[in-house]
C-alpha cells in the first residue's frame, strides 16, 4: 500500500453529515463517523441509528460469551448496510489493543470479540459505541457523492460522537456548521 499523506485521507476522523435532500433511505439524516478515507475508498459508521431491538446481552449470548455481573445493557447501532453481521466498536483511546485502529486521538475503532469481554466486564473503554455493520465507498465514489451535494462534513468532537441522544444527533451536528437548516438547499451548485 502507498504511503498515504494527509490530503489523501482528510475525511478521516471527521464526521459526514447526510444533506436534508439525501435520497438514498439508508442515508436519510445519518451522521457517519470516517474511519478511514483515501484513494482506495472511504469505510465509516452511522452513529445516529439503532439496529433494530438487538441488545448487547444478546449479542453476547449468540458469541457465547459468559455475563459475570448484570450489566448496564448498552444499544446496538447500525454502523451502514455493508457486512451487517460484522460487529465494530468505535470507542476513547483509553483502551488500545492488538487489532485497535486509532483514527485520531480521541477516537479507536476495534473490531474483536476481546473488547465485547472486556465491556462486559466493565473493564474497556470509558466511551464506546457498538455497531453491526458499516459504510463503504469505492475509489472516489463518496469524493462524486460529496459534488453532488449528497453530504456535508465537520470536525467530529468527542461529546457529540458518543453522546446517547441519538434523536438529534443529526441536526446538532450541522448546526456546528453554524447554518440553519433552512440555508441548506438539496440542489447542487453549478459554475
Amino acid at each position: 500500500m502507498p504511503h498515504l499523506t494527509k490530503s489523501s485521507d482528510y475525511l478521516t476522523g471527521q464526521l459526514l453529515i447526510a444533506m436534508p435532500g439525501m435520497t438514498d433511505p439508508r442515508f436519510q439524516r445519518t451522521v457517519i463517523y470516517m474511519c478511514a478515507h483515501n484513494e482506495d475508498g472511504a469505510m465509516g459508521l452511522v452513529v445516529n441509528r439503532l439496529f433494530g431491538s438487538v441488545t448487547f446481552e444478546d449479542l453476547l449470548e449468540q458469541l457465547e460469551i459468559e455475563i459475570q455481573e448484570p450489566i448496564a445493557n448498552m444499544p446496538v447501532h447500525y454502523g451502514g448496510p455493508v457486512e451487517s453481521g460484522r460487529g465494530f466498536v468505535l470507542h476513547s483511546t483509553d483502551y488500545v489493543r492488538d487489532g485497535t485502529l486509532v483514527v485520531d486521538d480521541e477516537v479507536a475503532l476495534t473490531a474483536t470479540i476481546d473488547i465485547l469481554r472486556a465491556i462486559s466486564e466493565d473493564r474497556g473503554p470509558r466511551r464506546n459505541i457498538l455497531l453491526l455493520g458499516y459504510a463503504g465507498w469505492g475509489p472516489g465514489q463518496l469524493d462524486a457523492e460529496i459534488q453532488a451535494n449528497g453530504w456535508l462534513n465537520v470536525p467530529c468532537d468527542e461529546t457529540l460522537l458518543f453522546d446517547p441522544e441519538l434523536d438529534t444527533k443529526w441536526e446538532r451536528s450541522i448546526a456546528k456548521l453554524g447554518v440553519s437548516l433552512s440555508m441548506l438547499s438539496a440542489e447542487a451548485g453549478h459554475a
